[in-house]
């Protein structure tokens, strides 16, 4: 396993590679692996030949008093699960490689990103395309990975491949949960052990309305008001959204008719967690 720090010494590796014809896979990252990452480069190592993980946690992504500077680091371990997970290269580039002085370019995609995550964390989405943009041009991949857990990310960044005709194939993957069902999240190190068992709140409200939207019940209205009901019931859970929207557009919709995304952001503690699931 190869690491990089200079975008312009992976670009050229990759270009090797694929003049011999091989597929290349990639999976951006902020690092701090779990199962949910590496179950994306199992994936991509399925699919293709060489497969290339970025570690980055970037600034730009990141509002004022956001957890920029404590967001959990461990680049030893990371490189190590890496390797033993069969990843051929990690490229971790300094914040300095990636933003050079004057930097003044930014993608933006519209729409998609108003709600949700979109609405109460301002710039957020706009940090993230921008870092992805520049991540997919330096790797330049046959097929990126992305979970689902950051189901309105990966919506996001499937709509700028193919509204800048990227040539890359955008995979969404299934959510990686623990046992006890809830998402993994590098930010749960952050829960202590009370707020971790509240935590399994979120999911529990996303079973309670599929399980409700599975008996017939298609009123958005009163099967966000369950969701809300369930996570309330915590002592230290604090709601920034539940929401239902379609899987296109990401509009909230008064009653289900296809397929839905019922998405949900709290804070437990300090610490701000989401979940998702698809219903029809």
């Amino acid at each position: 396993m190869e690491v990089y720090r200079e975008p312009r010494l992976l670009s050229a590796k990759v270009k090797k590679i694929k003049k011999q014809g091989k597929g290349v896979g990639f999976v951006p990252t902020m690092g701090y692996l779990h199962e949910g990452h590496l179950s994306l480069t199992r994936k991509a190592k399925k699919d293709t030949d060489y497969v290339v993980v970025s570690i980055f946690v970037n600034p730009i992504q990141f509002g004022a008093g956001e957890d920029l500077k404590k967001y959990p680091r461990d680049l030893r371990r990371d490189l190590s699960l890496c390797r033993n997970n069969g990843v051929d290269a990690v490229f971790v580039p300094a914040s300095k490689t990636m933003y050079k002085p004057g930097f003044s370019t930014y993608v933006n995609v519209e729409g998609l990103t108003d709600g949700l995550c979109g609405a109460s964390r301002p710039g957020h989405f706009k940090g993230v395309t921008t870092v992805v943009a520049k991540l997919l041009n330096i790797v330049n991949p046959d097929t990126a990975y992305f979970g689902q857990k950051d189901a309105q990310q990966a919506i996001v960044i499937k709509q700028m491949a193919a509204d800048l005709d990227m040539p890359i194939k955008i995979k969404i993957m299934p959510i990686i949960r623990e046992k006890d069902g809830l998402a993994m999240s590098s930010r749960n190190v952050y829960l202590s052990p009370l707020e971790r068992k509240e935590a399994l709140s979120l999911y529990r409200s996303l079973r309670t309305v599929k399980g409700l939207w599975k008996r017939g019940e298609k009123n958005t209205e009163k099967l966000a008001r369950k969701m809300r009901d369930v996570i309330l019931k915590e002592k230290h859970a604090e709601i920034d959204y539940v929401s239902i929207v379609d899987m296109k557009a990401l509009k909230p919709i008064k009653r289900i008719s296809g397929k839905a995304l019922a998405a949900v952001a709290a804070k437990i503690g300090k610490t701000r967690l989401i979940d998702n699931i698809i219903l029809g």
